[in-house]
């Protein structure tokens, strides 16, 4: 486990550990967010995202089918451009955090473009 690593720049092309980095550093974002009515939901909505690209990640690792292969990894997709959307949402509710989410949204980006590049291989 790579804790205090908040990039991918240990394991470039280890996946797996690179989508359990974005959701542990999205973590320790989210602690230091102050929590009100508006970022409560907000920082939620983002954990959840965030965390769920690796387990999805893994799930389609383990699939048994070229379908739930490509199923599994468009949920990745999905989780990894929702991330963007709350981290977005949360800078313009606390726009001081701007400087730590840009980092967090471009990994979510990269991401998405990953996971975007591996279905389209997956297709034929």
């Amino acid at each position: 486990m790579q804790g205090a690593t908040s990039t991918h720049e240990n394991h470039p092309f280890d996946l797996e550990e690179r989508t359990a980095q974005f959701g542990e550093a999205v973590i320790r974002f989210c602690k230091n967010v102050q929590l009100t009515p508006i970022t409560s939901t907000l920082v939620d909505q983002l954990v959840r995202a965030a965390t769920s690209i690796g387990a999805n990640y893994c799930e389609a690792n383990d699939s048994e089918s070229k379908r739930d292969f490509r199923h599994r990894i468009s949920h990745s997709r999905k989780e990894s451009r929702e991330s963007k959307h709350w981290l977005r949402m949360l800078v313009a509710a606390v726009p001081e955090l701007a400087p730590d989410a840009r980092k967090l949204w471009q990994e979510a980006k990269e991401l998405n473009l990953i996971f975007s590049s591996i279905i389209r291989r997956h297709k034929q």
